[in-house]
């Protein structure tokens, strides 16, 4: 039976006509190997893709993608203070989703649970100079451990949320048990957000540091007169 030959291909279309990994296709089109689709926003040519070097799209990524559980490790060890299987990481895969965000790094995945970048983008950025900075100011932080850097009780970091003073980065699913339905979403800040908002001098700090437990927050006020204005 002779092969369709298709008009136009999307990029999982591509990847097989040329017979390379869905990721060292979407590698190549980060480092301009793969030009732009111009079949529509989505597509590209028969012409387009006869045109692609498989062969250099292979070369430009000669060892698969690593995890970002990888890839954090990878970062942990560069800073001296590697993760230790059954202790707290050093250096987690929020850290390299937020690297991510930064374009420091480059998602090869199409799944959203998991992450996957180019090993060596990775050691890349293990090189950089002010690695240990990058990644303090994007260890994760929950409400609780943001409330304590801020000096201020969950209480009144919860009325910051409801101000929108501060958001947080992403949301993790927390299982007590193995039931899903003992299962609560978490949200993690960044440190670099919350030492940003410790930064406003618009603030009363020392007013909000000095209430105590059982009082009424004083930005209750404040946000029931952002819900009026």
């Amino acid at each position: 039976m002779a092969r369709v030959r298709l008009a136009e291909y999307d990029a999982t279309q591509a990847t097989k006509r040329l017979k390379v990994s869905a990721a060292a296709f979407r590698w190549a089109r980060h480092i301009g190997l793969i030009p732009a689709p111009d079949a529509s926003s989505w597509q590209w040519s028969r012409a387009a893709v006869e045109a692609l070097d498989a062969d250099a799209i292979r070369a430009a990524m000669p060892s698969p993608p690593i995890s970002g559980g990888a890839a954090a490790d990878r970062i942990a060890d560069a800073l001296g203070t590697p993760n230790v299987i059954g202790e707290r990481a050093n250096v987690t895969s929020f850290v390299v989703r937020r690297f991510i965000g930064r374009k420091l790094l480059t998602e090869l995945s199409a799944n959203p649970d998991g992450s996957l970048v180019h090993p060596g983008q990775v050691a890349e950025v293990c090189r950089r100079e002010d690695l240990a900075e990058l990644v303090a100011a994007d260890t994760p932080l929950g409400p609780e451990q943001a409330a304590e850097r801020l000096g201020v009780r969950r209480a009144d970091f919860d009325w910051m949320l409801r101000l929108k003073w501060i958001k947080p980065a992403e949301s993790i699913e927390v299982r007590f048990g193995t039931s899903r339905a003992g299962a609560v979403d978490v949200a993690l800040y960044t440190t670099a957000s919350v030492d940003a908002l410790a930064a406003r001098t618009d603030i009363d700090w020392q007013q909000l540091r000095s209430v105590e437990k059982g009082q009424r927050s004083p930005l209750a006020a404040l946000a029931k007169q952002a819900a009026v204005a």
